[in-house]
């Protein structure tokens, strides 16, 4: 199996590299791009369980100085809480501004792990190593970093672009189907914003036989961080075409807000917000006919056709605190084909009318 790079060109210029057995490895790949002589390894329990040894030898093993902070896995971890522990942590372990972050697991690890390195001295580099498909195939790249507040999710945060994302492909192995199945929702969310190639191929394959087929697998995470690539390099800081990338998000958000962050996953949920504004996307005439009818079959292939307690009026709510929402008004990112989006600008009130009226 070929190793996959992908160099990212933004603030920053890094190589995205997809492959197995790149844990093992990582020491001498982050000696590529950083002087640091001593690096800070965030992660979380459930991954510093499986990696946390391989990671420690691996960089010990090329004279790295390591100290290593580890928080309790979830959503819930994503906050200023555990953000004030992570800079209390690397204060009193003696990182400077020559030293190094280094983010192992999943989106919540990568995206508070970024912002304290966006923040911690005003800014200190990191190393991304994604170990769930969600965050190698969307959250590692492109530089968004984030915490939630008590109002919404990502509310908080800052522009941080890594210096490397080692994707390991070999810890999807370890992963249970519902963590799997969360990163497809994303998987799912390209091929429907750029790629209608990379869709009629997930349209091929279900959870299990794509987990079974690495070559496939690998194949199609490259493929996902390619269209990520280039839509980061158009806009990296999210003012225009970035926006495409939250296809689904807007009510997806709102749902893991409704259930509090834990009764559904972040994947689960997206995939919700895609289906639900397509369907309405379609029965407002902008989107094709069928283009919910072929969204919903692939999301069903993937165990990803849900079903939510709120209603869509009842998500419209939580759509207010949207970063997308401008005034009176909010961008709404709608498929209008399969592999064809498009930002949608309209009033607030009418976005809600929108969801309000729906039924299925």
């Amino acid at each position: 199996m070929s190793l996959k790079k992908i160099t990212v060109t933004a603030s920053g210029i890094y190589d995205v590299l997809i492959g197995g057995g790149l844990l093992r490895h990582c020491g001498g790949y982050i000696q590529n791009v950083t002087e640091a002589q001593k690096l800070a390894v965030i992660t979380d329990d459930t991954v510093d369980s499986l990696y946390g040894k391989i990671v420690i030898d691996a960089l010990e093993n090329e004279g790295y100085d390591v100290c290593k902070f580890v928080f309790p896995h979830g959503e819930q971890s994503k906050s200023t809480e555990t953000l004030a522990k992570i800079w209390n942590f690397l204060c009193e372990n003696g990182i400077s501004r020559s030293d190094c972050l280094v983010a192992l697991g999943g989106g919540v690890v990568g995206d508070i792990t970024g912002f304290a390195a966006a923040t911690y001295l005003r800014g200190v580099d990191f190393v991304q190593l994604p170990t769930t498909l969600l965050a190698q195939v969307d959250s590692s790249v492109g530089g968004k970093t984030a915490v939630d507040l008590d109002g919404g999710k990502n509310l908080v945060g800052a522009f941080k672009q890594p210096k490397l994302v080692l994707c390991d492909t070999d810890t999807l192995d370890t992963l249970d189907e519902e963590i799997f199945v969360d990163g497809m929702g994303e998987v799912v969310k390209y091929g429907m914003i750029k790629s209608a190639s990379l869709f009629s191929e997930l349209e091929q394959y279900t959870t299990e036989t794509l987990r079974k087929n690495k070559d496939v697998l690998d194949d199609i995470i490259a493929q996902c961080v390619t269209i990520k690539r280039d839509v980061v390099e158009a806009d990296e800081f999210d003012t225009g075409e970035r926006m495409l990338l939250n296809f689904g998000h807007t009510i997806g958000h709102s749902i893991e807000q409704y259930y509090n962050y834990t009764g559904i996953t972040h994947g689960k949920a997206v995939g919700v917000g895609m289906k639900l504004i397509t369907a309405v996307a379609e029965d407002n005439g902008m989107a094709e006919p069928g283009t919910y009818g072929r969204l919903k079959n692939c999301l069903s292939y993937y165990g990803l056709d849900n079903d939510v307690e709120p209603t869509p009026a009842q998500l419209a709510g939580g759509c207010i605190n949207d970063k997308k929402r401008f005034g009176g008004n909010i961008n709404i990112i709608i498929c209008c084909d399969i592999g064809a989006s498009m930002i949608k600008k309209m009033p607030v009130e009418a976005f809600f009318a929108m969801l309000a009226e729906y039924t299925e």
